[in-house]
């Protein structure tokens, strides 16, 4: 009976509808990964490597978009300690350890760890995807300033409602790539 039910599922994997399980899965990772994070983010977040890998992203991220900000826009911005950037219109941005991106990171290893596909690829899959997370964070920052000088009232709404769940977006793109190039067939 157990092995009918597993070759059962392995036929409905393999098959038109086998997306659904794979989207599932998908969905349960990263949900699941995302409570367990924000259960545990002070004892996680307080662990020495995760704070000092968290304070080394923020200022990564602060410098990059600075000289963005500075040299390809533009602005003029002053500075002052820790990773602020402060704009010709009074408003600032603070690039702090919950702006590194470092989730992104966990998140990304955790998915493609748990999800299935060849090791081979993941191997270096996972630090595309933690690249590309990094970009990610610094294509929001500079979005959110270029926000902060042209429409300061939306600010709050594009960090909260677009832009952080841009993560996700960008996250579920990855996935996709994953799912149609690398991961291992059910038969194979």
């Amino acid at each position: 009976m157990l092995k009918a039910a597993y070759l059962s599922f392995k036929k409905f994997y393999a098959g038109p509808m086998g997306f659904i399980i794979d989207v599932a899965l998908f969905a349960a990772i990263t949900y699941g990964f995302h409570l367990i994070f924000r259960h545990f983010a002070s004892e996680i977040m307080s662990l020495p490597f995760v704070k000092a890998s968290s304070a080394w992203l923020a200022e990564m991220v602060y410098h990059i978009s600075l000289w963005f900000n500075r040299n390809i826009l533009g602005y003029h911005i002053t500075t002052e300690p820790v990773n602020t950037m402060w704009f010709s219109n009074g408003g600032y941005i603070a690039v702090n350890g919950s702006c590194s991106g470092l989730k992104q990171f966990y998140q990304v290893l955790v998915l493609f760890i748990l999800f299935p596909g060849p090791w081979k690829h993941k191997l270096w899959f996972i630090p595309l995807g933690f690249i590309i997370m990094f970009l990610t964070n610094v294509f929001r920052i500079i979005s959110l300033s270029v926000i902060l000088l042209w429409k300061p009232a939306y600010w709050d709404f594009s960090h909260d409602w677009i832009l952080r769940p841009f993560f996700y977006v960008v996250l579920f793109m990855l996935w996709v790539w994953w799912v149609e190039r690398f991961r291992r067939p059910v038969g194979g």
